[in-house]
C-alpha cells in the first residue's frame, strides 16, 4: 500500500514538473507576443512599399512565427505530453520521465519550426508583391477569400480528420507509435507535431487574413484549435467550421472590396 502511494506520489510530481514547464514556455510565448515580438508596431498602419528583407529581419520574421506556433499549439499537446509522461514514470526504466518529455517535446517544436520557415517564406512572397499591410493582413479581398475557401475545403478533408483523430485521441497516438528511449520520444515528438501541422496548418494560414500580429485573432485562432482537438468527438465542429469559411471566402470573392472594407 505504501509502495503504491509512494508510486502515485512521484506521478504527480512529474507530471507538475512538465505542466510547469509547458504553462512558463507558453507564458513566456505569449509575453513575446504581447510586447510586439520586436517588431515596431507604429509603424503598423502606415502605407509601405514593398522593400528587400534583410537576414536579421528574416530572422525576426521567423521568431515571430515560431513563438507564434509555441503559443498557439503548445497548450493544446499538453494531455499528450503529460500523458506520456505518466507512462514514462510507470515504466520503471532508467529514463528519466521529465527529460524524455522534453525531448518529446522538442521535436514536436521542430516540427513547428519547419512550418515557420515556410510560413515566413510565403509572407516574404506576398510582402514582395505587395499584398500584405503593415499588420502583414491581406490587402487583397481576392487573396483573402482565396485563403478562407481554402481553409474552409480543407477541413472537409480525409487527410485533416486523420490528423484530427491523433490529436484528439493521446491515448490512440501514444498506443501505435510507442518507442522506447531518448530518440524514440524524440522521434514521437516529431510524429506527434506532424499531425498537428497536418491538422492547422491552412488554420494558421488564416492569419494572413486579419492580419499576423492581430493578437485578438490569433487568440481566436489558438482557442478554436484547442476547442477543436480537445473536444470529444469535435468533427461536427471541423465540418462546421469548413462550412463557415467556405461561406465566408465566398462572400470575399462575389461581393469583393465592400466586404472586405466592412472589416
Amino acid at each position: 500500500m505504501t509502495g503504491t502511494w509512494t508510486l502515485e506520489q512521484t506521478l504527480r510530481h512529474d507530471r507538475l514538473i512538465v505542466a510547469i514547464g509547458i504553462a512558463t514556455v507558453v507564458a513566456f510565448s505569449w509575453g513575446y507576443l504581447l510586447a510586439g515580438a520586436g517588431i515596431d508596431m507604429s509603424m503598423a498602419d502606415m502605407p509601405m512599399d514593398p522593400e528587400p528583407w534583410s537576414l536579421a529581419q528574416a530572422g525576426l520574421m521567423f521568431a515571430m512565427w515560431w513563438v507564434m506556433m509555441v503559443a498557439m499549439m503548445v497548450p493544446s499537446a499538453a494531455p499528450t505530453i503529460l500523458l506520456f509522461t505518466a507512462i514514462k514514470r510507470r515504466q520503471a526504466t532508467t529514463d528519466s520521465p521529465v527529460i524524455s518529455s522534453w525531448l518529446f517535446l522538442a521535436g514536436y517544436l521542430v516540427i513547428w519550426a519547419g512550418f515557420s520557415l515556410v510560413a515566413v517564406a510565403v509572407q516574404w512572397g506576398l510582402d514582395q508583391a505587395g499584398l500584405l499591410s503593415g499588420m502583414m493582413a491581406s490587402t487583397s479581398h481576392f487573396l483573402a477569400g482565396i485563403i478562407l475557401l481554402a481553409a474552409g475545403l480543407y477541413q472537409l478533408t480525409p487527410i485533416k480528420r486523420a490528423c484530427l483523430r491523433y490529436c484528439q485521441s493521446p491515448i490512440l497516438f501514444l498506443a501505435r507509435y510507442w518507442q522506447r528511449g531518448a530518440m524514440g520520444a524524440l522521434r514521437m515528438g516529431f510524429r506527434h507535431g506532424g499531425y498537428c501541422v497536418g491538422c492547422c496548418w491552412f488554420l494558421m494560414a488564416l492569419l494572413f487574413v486579419a492580419g499576423v500580429m492581430n493578437l485578438a485573432w490569433v487568440a481566436a485562432v489558438a482557442i478554436y484549435v484547442a476547442i477543436e482537438k480537445l473536444l470529444p468527438r469535435s468533427q461536427w465542429l471541423s465540418r462546421a467550421a469548413g462550412v463557415a469559411l467556405i461561406a465566408s471566402g465566398g462572400l470575399f470573392l462575389v461581393f469583393g472590396p465592400a466586404v472586405f472594407a466592412s472589416l
